[in-house]
């Protein structure tokens, strides 16, 4: 597969999860890749991979550390233990604390590709 954006860059608020993204003939590995862009102080991020057999019903597959800073991440997701699954999406969680606006603030993007 070549790389391809789960989660084209975004800017997120909230908790929240990206739209379906299909498999196709994926290989049993991929290399997911989550960046960030962009960031405020005292915020945390957390990022789950979810995957589908039918679109409807979701497991967790995967999930990035932590993440408080802007950079970028690699995460290797083994399909094989997982060969029914053929969708995935992103779902995240954000938390804001100390002074201020609470209103968190990240843009990111989340990518796979074959590894």
């Amino acid at each position: 597969m070549p790389l391809a954006f789960i989660v084209p860059e975004t800017t997120i608020h909230g908790a929240g999860e990206s739209a379906l993204f299909a498999l196709g003939e994926a290989a049993p590995c991929l290399l997911l890749t989550l960046g960030i862009t962009k960031a405020i102080e005292q915020e945390s991020l957390d990022l789950a991979v979810l995957g589908s057999i039918d679109g409807v019903a979701w497991s967790r597959l995967a999930a990035f550390p932590q993440k408080f800073y802007t950079g970028v991440s690699s995460l290797a997701l083994d399909l094989a233990k997982h060969p029914e699954t053929r969708f995935l999406r992103a779902q995240w969680k954000l938390n804001r604390w100390g002074r201020g606006e609470k209103t968190p603030l990240f843009t990111v993007y989340l990518a796979a590709e074959t590894s």
